[in-house]
């Protein structure tokens, strides 16, 4: 998508400045970015799945994204000013199972987690803010204003499978337990604890991330004008075939990229 710009009104000013207002927004006090590689990460099924790959002989990677996460913001005990964010990761992985020879592979889907902590900055606030657009729950348990806590933020690209092992139960990992939270749970139409797996299927993928905590601050920030467009919109025309002379001719789809066109960094 193209860069959205703003044609503005000059004022007096040699450098467009017009005035100073209060703005309430979201200030970043920290962040940190991270190149995960984990290792060997349990793939859990339902039995429907498991069957599938208690029968194969083999397992393909084709897909792993990521779900949701949960995340918790706590205060480091000691340290002012300082917050653990404690994250959950909940990766949806799709497979392809080989379960005999001469016979297409058979798809499967599954859950794998993986639990980070970092920490990182996030200032101190005494003040309980109350919103006007929040609903009011006259009871004790909930309230209407927000935790003197900053929040955090995430920002994560799909994973990168790097591989995919199948073993049995008995030569990998110790057997533990999946609880599946609701909000991955409906997902799927069975339940992950009533699984017995005979084999078990290890991952490994490359991570990046980025984690900020933010709190929300009256901050003066210059003006220089409303931000008035440019580019008119265009509408759609009636005829098809004259939309369609518009679009230019994708020559990168039925050429490949040159070596020297890859960014390799």
């Amino acid at each position: 998508m193209a860069d959205q710009k703003f044609a503005g009104q000059q004022s007096g000013c040699s450098n467009g400045f017009k005035e100073a207002v209060c703005i309430n927004a979201g200030r970043i006090y920290d962040s940190c970015s991270d190149k995960d590689c984990l290792e060997d990460l349990r793939v859990y099924f339902t039995p429907l799945n498991q069957s599938i790959i208690d029968n194969a002989t083999a397992v393909k990677c084709k897909n792993v994204q990521v779900y949701t996460v949960l995340m918790d913001v706590e205060p480091v005990p000691f340290n002012k000013g300082f917050y653990s964010v404690d994250m959950t990761f909940y990766f949806l992985v799709r497979l392809e199972a080989i379960v005999s020879p001469m016979t297409k592979p058979v798809k499967a889907e599954g859950i794998s987690v993986f639990q980070k902590k970092v920490i990182l900055y996030g200032s101190e606030g005494s003040v309980n803010q109350f919103t006007s657009n929040r609903l009011t729950v006259n009871n004790d348990k909930h309230c209407c204003c927000d935790e003197n806590l900053p929040t955090a933020n995430l920002s994560v690209v799909d994973p990168i499978c790097l591989s995919c092992r199948l073993c049995d139960v008995s030569d990998c990992q110790k057997e533990v337990m999946f609880t599946c939270p609701d909000v991955v749970s409906k997902l799927f139409d069975d339940e992950f604890d009533k699984v017995r797996p005979a084999k078990v299927v290890c991952i490994s993928i490359g991570l990046f991330s980025i984690v900020q905590l933010e709190r929300n601050v009256q901050m003066m920030v210059p003006v220089y004008d409303f931000c008035l467009p440019d580019k008119e919109c265009v509408t759609s025309a009636d005829d098809p075939c004259e939309l369609f002379k518009k679009i230019k001719f994708p020559v990168n789809e039925f050429f490949p990229p040159k070596l020297e066109d890859v960014d390799c960094d």
